[in-house]
């Protein structure tokens, strides 16, 4: 029996005629409704026809999660008066729950991507939905992509709405080419904001981490908003880890304490899901309840202010998550969850002034996380480059590189970045293609089965408190009877029947540490790593890996690293979870890591070269080389010039003004004299530095090298100019007195440096190069006495100065009233008399 009071009540009823309309005069639309309007339950059955309105049509609605796919599913049979599997079903990773009478499926965006990629028709499908598109999940930009392909291509009559939470959706409505945009209006009650930030500053979070003392201010935060105002109180945390922390401060509050994420059980979702039987209620929750779900009886809302965004690790090999501060548009879509039945407040753990320094919005998936998953289903889509997909932001171009190096390692795609077939069964194993061929591989090592329970456990990583040892923790799930073990079992039984009962190795034996250990392997090959003693080891990325104190696995010559995070001021790698193999088991996962050659390379000051055999930065076997090739020793000498410095060479006095006086010229007249930078010159070794360096060997050798000698080879002899040299930037200049004077050219104008007796008679300053020197007037010690660029001037008005202080100090020295009427002189006025 079809309720209709609460369809009636459903605020997003208001656009649905709208809605229609834009759809039977367009095919597509966005739709922008707050959360709790209905857009997730009522569209879907009135596009359906399933309210009475309108013929039958087939109709898929694509969540970002599974416990929104199956929350939706529920309560749309709800409002029909059904249960899940008649009309109204769902289908998510492990678990499919439609009948032959299902007419809406709600399923994770995840499941369409698969099903696009099997049949790109969706045969029988009359329209998609694709719900809280605003989340930019890159599994949800995916899907957009193709059905827009699909539209375009071959079913120009397939309905497509983007349906978000927020009013944001000017990007949406251009990529669907130009869709119109319907508003619903939502009912939303006044919040109040309370700023309640920790007394003591906090660690802000890396990685996973999140420092204790916030989640200890949070857990206080929550009792203090229980004390203070009625109703069920909504908690947001970032992850599983931080709620359960949080619901063991919470023991002993008067209240029932929920936990709500994508791992709880399907009980507990419903209990949360269902509302209040009597008693307050506190519900702890990840983001998943910011738009995705609707949690009754909510009148509190406590921020953490921290939220999950997939990242590129480097470390971990995966798109793993990482903890964050959360986006503005986030905090106020928690904050709105205080609002959605009456007035209410929100606790913001954070000071007021970091408000404003908070990110916009989320950062969407395509532009922060690993794309090898992406690029793969791109590939099989039979557009590798994803050049010609609709999407609202375009991959990064390096992601995409490093992504594709990933898939040709494996085998997913040849050289030009087509899908192979062993690519297409990847994508439709639901894993990340990692996973995927360690799946694959691993089967036919060590059999199906333990193929799949190891890679059960690395798509989903074990609690803490199993341990950092994989094969102990497969051991510990097999037993298990928590939450975890549960999952577990359930994946494997869906990767066991995906590989199918016809894989290759699915009879083979061997111990299950054995099993564990390479698998992982497969699955990272990378890291792959050698002990380098006292706990530390070296993965075959070149990254150091460190195990805890505590851990057994310290002993291992030999680790397959399946979980390490790297904080930023730490030089390695912390080891989370990693399985014992040996040398032959690295080789067999790596191999294609694996390098034999010669390698001459600037160690410690010096060259070093050795025959190397490395699986990647591991060395394996060395031994010195007697005869190494020339060129390559060239390179190590240019590499530690590059490194050391052009101080390498053997720099005197006069080669030492020869670069100035070149470095000079190139500034003050540009081409043809050169630049004598040290990036100039070590990006010309050959113009200047051959033929010594190509004789050289060693650091000695280099020291042999006369550099004056090798920079008067980068003069302009062509064109004749080089003869120029010493007119243009002389070595020396001749003074009055008779004496040459060196110039020096280390400053932005050439310095002449000279008593002031010896310039008498000269009443024009010297040029170089057309630029006039700076004169340094000394005393007769050779003191400075003044500084001039224009003698002219300084005769005229600064030398009466200088004359009466020197005069006084220096008696026996000349010091004449006008210094144009006598000679020059080195000598004491004693001295020029006798001559």
């Amino acid at each position: 029996m079809i309720r209709t009071e609460a369809l009636d009540r459903l605020p997003v009823r208001t656009a649905v005629p709208a809605l229609r309309r834009a759809l039977d005069d367009r095919g597509v639309a966005v739709l922008c409704a707050p959360p709790g309007t209905g857009k997730t339950t009522l569209v879907p059955l009135v596009l359906a026809g399933l309210t009475g309105e309108g013929p039958v049509r087939r109709v898929v609605v694509a969540e970002p999660r599974r416990i929104a796919a199956r929350a939706a599913a529920r309560r749309m049979a709800w409002l029909l008066g059904e249960q899940p599997g008649g009309r109204i079903g769902f289908t998510v990773r492990g678990e499919r729950v439609v009948g032959r009478d299902t007419v809406v499926e709600v399923v994770t965006t995840g499941v369409l991507l698969q099903r696009l990629q099997r049949d790109q028709e969706l045969a029988g499908v009359d329209a998609v939905i694709i719900d809280e598109c605003h989340e930019r999940h890159l599994d949800a930009d995916t899907v957009a992509a193709f059905l827009l392909d699909v539209r375009e291509a071959i079913r120009p009559d397939l309905r497509l709405v983007a349906a978000s939470a927020t009013t944001d959706a000017e990007g949406w409505a251009r990529l669907l080419g130009d869709a119109p945009v319907v508003e619903a209006q939502g009912v939303s009650h006044p919040v109040e904001v309370l700023w309640a930030p920790p007394a003591r500053p906090v660690k802000p979070p890396h990685g996973m981490r999140v420092d204790p003392a916030l989640l200890t201010h949070v857990a206080a935060t929550v009792r203090r908003a229980l004390g203070e105002r009625e109703g069920d109180v909504l908690c947001f945390l970032p992850g599983v880890g931080e709620i359960g922390r949080v619901a063991g401060q919470l023991a002993g509050v008067d209240a029932e304490v929920l936990q709500v994420h994508g791992r709880a059980p399907a009980a507990v979702q419903d209990a949360v899901l269902a509302g209040s039987s009597g008693g307050r209620r506190v519900v702890l929750a990840t983001s998943v309840a910011e738009s995705s779900l609707t949690v009754p009886g909510v009148r509190v809302v406590v921020d953490s202010g921290l939220a999950r965004e997939p990242r590129t690790d480097h470390a971990r090999g995966l798109s793993a998550l990482t903890t964050v501060r959360a986006s503005r548009a986030a905090g106020r879509q928690r904050a709105g969850r205080a609002g959605r039945e009456a007035p209410g407040a929100v606790y913001r753990c954070w000071d007021q002034a970091e408000d404003g320094r908070l990110a916009r919005f989320p950062s969407p998936d395509i532009k922060v996380a690993d794309l090898a998953a992406f690029a793969l289903q791109a590939a099989c889509w039979g557009d590798p480059g994803a050049s010609s997909l609709a999407l609202l932001d375009p991959p990064p171009a390096g992601a995409m590189g490093a992504a594709r190096e990933v898939l040709e390692a494996i085998g997913a795609v040849d050289g030009g970045g087509r899908a192979t077939e062993r690519g297409v069964r990847m994508s439709r194993l639901g894993l990340h293609p990692r996973l995927a061929r360690a799946l694959l591989d691993g089967a036919r090592e060590v059999g199906a089965r333990r193929a799949a329970e190891v890679v059960a456990l690395l798509s989903e990583e074990p609690p803490r408190e199993y341990g950092d040892d994989l094969a102990a923790a497969l051991r510990t799930a097999r037993r298990g009877q928590d939450g975890y073990a549960a999952r577990w079992k359930q994946e494997v039984r869906r990767l066991s029947s995906s590989l199918g009962s016809g894989s290759p190795g699915t009879g083979k034996g061997g111990s299950d540490d054995a099993a564990v250990g390479l698998v992982a392997a497969l699955a990272f090959p990378e890291r792959v790593a050698r002990a380098r003693g006292d706990g530390a080891f070296l993965m075959a990325s070149g990254t150091g890996a460190e195990l805890r104190d505590s851990s057994r696995l310290r002993s291992a010559p030999w680790l397959a690293v399946a979980v390490a995070d790297r904080p930023s001021h730490a030089a390695s790698a912390r080891v989370r979870l990693a399985a014992v193999i040996d040398e032959s088991t690295a080789l067999l996962a790596s191999g294609h890591l694996r390098v034999r050659g010669e390698e001459v390379r600037w160690v410690d000051g010096g060259v070093v070269a050795r025959a190397v055999d490395r699986l990647g930065a591991v060395e394996l076997a060395v031994r010195p080389l007697k005869r190494p090739d020339p060129e390559l020793v060239r390179g190590a000498l240019v590499e530690g010039l590059r490194r050391e410095g052009l101080g390498l060479l053997r720099w005197t006095r006069d080669s030492e003004q020869l670069r100035l006086r070149l470095a000079f010229l190139h500034r003050v007249l540009g081409s043809p004299w050169p630049d004598v930078s040290d990036g100039a010159l070590l990006a010309e070794t050959g113009a200047w530095l051959e033929p010594e360096l190509s004789r050289a060997r060693l650091r000695a050798d280099l020291g042999r090298i006369d550099a004056g000698q090798a920079l008067r080879r980068l003069l302009p002899w062509a064109t004749g100019e080089a003869v120029r040299l010493d007119e243009l930037a002389p070595e020396r200049i001749e003074v009055p007195s008779g004496s040459r004077i060196r110039v020096e050219y280390g400053g932005e104008q050439p310095v002449l440096a000279v008593k002031l007796q010896e310039l008498f008679g000269m009443g024009e300053t010297p040029r170089v190069a057309g630029v006039p020197v700076l004169v340094h007037l000394l005393s007769p010690a050779g003191r400075p006495a003044a500084v001039t660029a224009d003698l002219a001037s300084f005769w005229q008005d600064g030398y009466k100065a200088v004359r009466a202080e020197l005069r006084g100090r220096y008696p026996k020295h000349p010091w004449p009233e006008d210094p144009a009427t006598v000679p020059a002189t080195r000598f004491t006025s004693a001295r020029l008399k006798r001559s």
